[in-house]
């Protein structure tokens, strides 16, 4: 059986195709699966690092760091990335607390800025990621409380505020639920759906509508692809954290 996270992990690693001699910045169990199958299948030249200081040739299995074995290709110290990132030589999945329709992201508050009802992690980095490299975002779980009208503050920048940003690229939204797009307006839409979900599924979890015009299923990943994921990338299955196996 293909679980949802495998066909999520192989959506994930769609983003990076073709992407080239670029650091992959991947947030969250499930796109980091992504990036390392990515680098293993269609994008042999990117980048990955253990998530702390060194780039990685061969990464060890998912929640190992250089020091749990792998092939160390080079430091990466922390103000390494900041050149990276405003040369552009990175490409960023983030998650988002808040995302509206035009793919403006929120991940540092809920409620009114002044007053928050709830402090999330902050601003970071995104302003700067959305600024100067492609970026997509992975939602591990699809809801009205994360696709909102409005987002409560602005972090990463959305297609109806990028003027003036040369290098301003969102690329797709991918959920527990479909692989989302947007369409020449800038504006989110359906690409795909997984296995098991309709259109309308997707619409009801979402706090605004959603163009579906030539919408597909969600491709499977392959045998080879299902082997990396299972036998060598993430042998402990904590994919299955980020989304559960249901029937």
């Amino acid at each position: 059986m293909i679980t949802r996270a495998e066909v999520c992990a192989a959506a994930c690693a769609d983003t990076w195709q073709g992407a080239g001699e670029v650091l992959a910045h991947a947030v969250g169990l499930v796109p980091m699966i992504g990036a390392r199958l990515a680098r293993r299948t269609t994008s042999p030249e990117l980048v990955l690092s253990d998530g702390e200081a060194y780039y990685m040739s061969e990464p060890p299995p998912l929640g190992g760091t250089a020091a749990d074995g792998g092939t160390v290709e080079g430091w990466v110290p922390f103000g390494r990335i900041f050149e990276l990132l405003e040369s552009g030589r990175r490409q960023s999945m983030m998650g988002a607390s808040q995302l509206d329709r035009y793919g403006n992201q929120n991940i540092s508050l809920v409620g009114n800025w002044r007053k928050p009802a709830r402090q999330l992690i902050g601003v970071r980095g995104a302003p700067g990621n959305t600024a100067n490299h492609r970026v997509d975002y992975w939602v591990a779980r699809h809801s009205p409380k994360v696709f909102v009208e409005n987002v409560d503050l602005v972090c990463g920048v959305g297609n109806d505020r990028a003027a003036g940003l040369p290098f301003h690229h969102l690329g797709v939204v991918v959920t527990d639920l479909a692989v989302l797009d947007y369409g020449t307006d800038g504006r989110l839409r359906i690409r795909s759906v997984h296995p098991g979900v309709t259109v309308d599924d997707v619409r009801a979890r979402t706090g605004f509508p959603l163009d579906a015009t030539g919408v597909t299923g969600t491709r499977l990943p392959d045998e080879a692809e299902l082997r990396l994921i299972r036998e060598e990338i993430d042998p402990r299955g904590l994919r299955n954290r980020e989304v559960p196996v249901t029937p």
